[in-house]
């Protein structure tokens, strides 16, 4: 990779719904692309740390702000040329919650239920015993 070459980074947020008996995941749908349900978080802005962005995007998505406990793992998206860090967080205020304009509804999913990247990065998330992983997809 040349010095002028760039690729994407984004961080994101892994919020588990406390009290049930299955670990469930805080999911946001999109209102553009393909519309999909993802993890809280988004793309840095230029000058950004991945912290910064977190907090950034996850209080502008959700309307709240997030406390981070711990960078649980780096995952190299193939498809995007894009690199993503997750996160292990838990909101301020998870009653209430309010979305941007960028999200049409929110919801807490079953782990078991994710996609199979999803899965991947929240299973680690879960799994996390004090080393970062790193994966490609």
């Amino acid at each position: 990779m040349a010095f002028d070459d760039k690729f994407r980074l984004s961080s994101h947020a892994v919020i588990l719904k406390q009290g049930v008996s299955e670990p469930s995941v805080l999911l946001l749908k999109a209102n553009y692309g393909e519309c999909a349900w993802g993890l809280p978080g988004g793309a840095l802005d230029p000058g950004e740390t991945i912290h910064e962005a977190l907090l950034r995007e996850c209080q502008e998505e959700l309307g709240v702000r997030v406390q981070v406990k711990c960078l649980t793992g780096v995952y190299y998206h193939q498809v995007y040329d894009s690199q993503a860090f997750i996160f292990l967080c838990e909101l301020d205020d998870p009653y209430n919650i309010c979305l941007s304009e960028e999200h049409s509804e929110y919801q807490y999913t079953p782990v078991s239920k994710l996609s199979e990247i999803q899965h991947q990065r929240v299973e680690d998330c879960l799994g996390y015993d004090g080393i970062v992983v790193s994966r490609k997809f």
